[in-house]
């Protein structure tokens, strides 16, 4: 008889089957063979005790029954599904859809797919982990709570297709709070004073007649005309020069968090994109050595590495780079997230000979790219640190001190991996009271600028800092959000919809708790505490349920609906059904009444009657039409009556004046509650 390796994936079944003799059947359950039903609530409440009611989901049917079968012939069973709360939650779903006594079969865990990992795993079997278990069962029942009793109250007030949940809504509520801010944001003016000395040394005024000089202290061109015109006729000497060594260190192996942020920045690539790539490199691809993982478990939360692994690393680069780059100790790293599951492990490669160079040879371009970042800053952070010398000069004169700062790489250090630092400024040698001649004086105005809107990267790391979710939710939640036409993402730049907005006003309103990020972070930890066997699962519902639906039943009496639609005679271009005007947060829009089938919309303020608002005498500075003033969501600008043909747009109304500076259109606008005219090319100002 052979022995029963049930696992998720089928490409992990296929790699282990690599590593095991002929006494091992692997299959994969393909994700979890029960679950809640689709059609119903799917919890039973007596006496303030939640029963869930799991179903076998009908394309789930024929892998149960392959299992069932498979598992009549064999000698042992091992449930090896993922080692977190959620491959714990399948593993017991396994067992239950078999017929079998979760509690008897043996569970064996690892972090990577390779033999001796495997091997060590089925030396080591342990039982099912029914605290984790349950802190599962907890999170899938309150987001069935919340979505099967609030998603319907809020299609039923506002339209068709909208939907809340817990992590779901208050990571909604932070990204229209950012976006509420950005709206209201006034700029405000202040000017610097930059200058440059002979040997071309860019500085920057940081003292005035004995007082410190910051961001906003020089506030109008008055003033910054006046310090100017007084710096201008003085002479300067070099007061100070500083020299001082610094450090800089590298960072830790990758978690889930931060991996996707990086692999954001650096790569471009989605968080939804780097989960399918990272599960790719987890589960099995072809290498020098056979098929196997290349690295370890992708959804952790924690920084720790295993000793074994940190003694290859420190091999590889005594003999790569040599002595001079290994510190004299390991480095170890703790992570600083709530709740992180210590015991598991960072990411890492599996294989440090597998080098990026190697792997070239093996891997998809796109998953060489991740492999590569995941490769070297596991490498890196075992590395010496870089060693820079800072470098600063004073410039002084009668009224005024200016600084000049430079940079210089005595030691690359880990930046060896990445194969580039950041260049060196150099400053030029000079000696204390040395005369220096000023070569030019700029008065330089800017204006403070808005907060930025979230990407995914930095919408990840807010969470993350807020206790938010756990590695495994984070790019499932901004899909959703994508699906559910709550927010668009341009240029990387998540933007709320009008809808998002009503939404998150109502549950304000009614529903504080689920949008309140602190009762969602604490939530998270009372699931860690039912993890660790400290809290009752069964209590936890109770507490959460009774209160909200409480005010489910308020909401439906007092929600005030919004659901006013009023077809407009014309139909939809993308499927053909009628288009209606319904009213948003910001007023009133028109969209296909199929929605959310068809999620077409336009704003009034795009339709042909708003678009032919001509500016008058002023032509197009592209192709020579007429500029139209229109109307969108973030409000007012001004395009080419051809467009889609012209992309011309302004914020600011142009004008058929030319800038006497450049010779570009001018564009008038507000400074200071006076108009003037500006060229947005050259920055060249006049009153209007």
């Amino acid at each position: 008889m052979k022995n029963l390796i049930i696992v998720e994936s089928p490409t992990k079944a296929r790699t282990i089957k690599n590593f095991l003799g002929k006494n091992y059947s692997v299959i994969a359950s393909k994700g979890h063979v029960r679950d809640l039903p689709k059609s119903s609530f799917g919890i039973k409440i007596e006496d303030g005790k939640f029963t869930p009611e799991y179903r076998t989901p009908r394309d789930h049917s024929k892998i149960v029954k392959e299992i069932k079968d498979l598992a009549k012939k064999a000698e042992t069973i091992y449930i090896a599904t993922d080692e977190d709360r959620e491959g714990e939650a399948i593993g017991f779903h396994i067992a239950t859809a078999m017929g079998k006594k979760p509690e008897e079969l043996p569970r064996i865990v690892f972090h990577e797919i390779t033999k001796t990992a495997i091997q060590n795993a089925l030396d080591n079997p342990r039982k099912l982990d029914f605290s984790s278990i349950n802190a599962q069962q907890t999170r899938r029942l309150l987001d069935r709570i919340v979505g099967y009793k609030l998603s319907p109250l809020l299609a039923s007030k506002v339209q068709k297709g909208l939907s809340a949940g817990r992590v779901q809504s208050s990571t909604l509520k932070i990204v229209v709070d950012r976006e509420k801010e950005i709206r209201a944001f006034n700029p405000v003016e202040f000017w610097s004073i930059d200058a440059l000395f002979n040997k071309n040394i860019e500085s920057l005024l940081v003292e005035f007649d004995g007082k410190k000089i910051d961001k906003m202290t020089i506030s109008n061109n008055d003033r910054a005309t006046e310090i100017k015109s007084r710096l201008e006729n003085e002479n300067f000497k070099v007061a100070k020069i500083e020299r001082k060594e610094r450090k800089s260190s590298p960072g830790p192996s990758f978690m889930t968090s931060t991996l996707q942020q990086n692999a954001s920045s650096v790569l471009g690539f989605s968080p939804k994109k780097t989960m399918m790539l990272a599960q790719t490199l987890y589960e099995g691809v072809k290498t020098h050595k056979g098929t196997q993982g290349i690295i370890t478990y992708m959804r952790t939360d924690s920084l720790n590495v295993a000793k074994e692994a940190i003694e290859e690393a420190r091999e590889h680069i005594l003999s790569a780079y040599g002595q001079q780059y290994l510190p004299a100790k390991p480095k170890y790293y703790k992570s600083k997230s709530k709740g992180a599951q210590e015991a598991h492990e960072a990411i890492r490669p599996t294989l440090i000979g597998f080098t990026p160079q190697i792997a070239k040879e093996y891997l998809k371009p796109d998953e060489l790219r991740l492999y590569s970042l995941i490769y070297n800053r596991f490498l890196a952070s075992q590395m010496n640190s870089a060693l820079f010398e800072s470098q600063t000069l004073i410039f002084e004169s009668k009224s005024g001190k200016f600084k000049a700062s430079g940079r210089k790489l005595l030691f690359d250090g880990f930046y060896r991996v990445y194969g580039a630092s950041d260049k060196d400024k150099l400053l030029p040698d000079l000696k204390t009271g040395e005369e220096v001649k000023l070569s030019k004086l700029d008065a330089n105005q800017h204006f403070t600028e808005p907060p930025s809107r979230y990407s995914e990267a930095s919408l990840i790391k807010k969470l993350e800092s807020l206790g938010i979710g756990r590695p495994s939710t984070y790019a499932p939640t901004v899909s959703t959000l994508v699906a559910r036409s709550y927010i668009t993402i341009e240029k990387k730049q998540i933007i709320p919809t009008e809808i998002a907005f009503t939404v998150i006003e109502i549950l304000e309103k009614n529903f504080p708790r689920v949008v309140d990020s602190s009762f969602t972070s604490d939530m998270e930890e009372t699931l860690d505490l039912i993890a660790e066997d400290k809290a009752d699962w069964q209590k936890t519902l109770s507490d959460f349920y009774t209160p909200f639906m409480e005010n489910i039943e308020k909401g439906k009496k007092n929600i005030k609906s919004l659901k006013v639609v009023i077809p407009i005679g014309e139909k939809c271009p993308e499927c053909g059904e009628e288009l209606v005007k319904r009213k948003g947060r910001y007023g009133e829009f028109i969209s296909c009444s199929a929605f959310p089938k068809c999620k077409y919309t336009k704003n009034l303020g795009k339709t042909e009657k708003k678009a032919k608002i001509i500016v008058e005498g002023v032509k197009c500075p592209l192709c020579g039409g007429d500029i139209v003033e229109r109307i969108s969501r973030r409000g007012k600008f001004y395009g080419c009556s051809n467009y889609p043909k012209c992309k011309f747009v302004s914020t600011y109304q142009p004008t058929d004046k030319k800038c006497p500076e450049c010779g570009e259109m001018m564009i008038t606008r507000e400074l200071r509650k006076k108009q003037i005219f500006e060229c947005p090319k050259c920055k060249y100002k006049e009153d209007a």
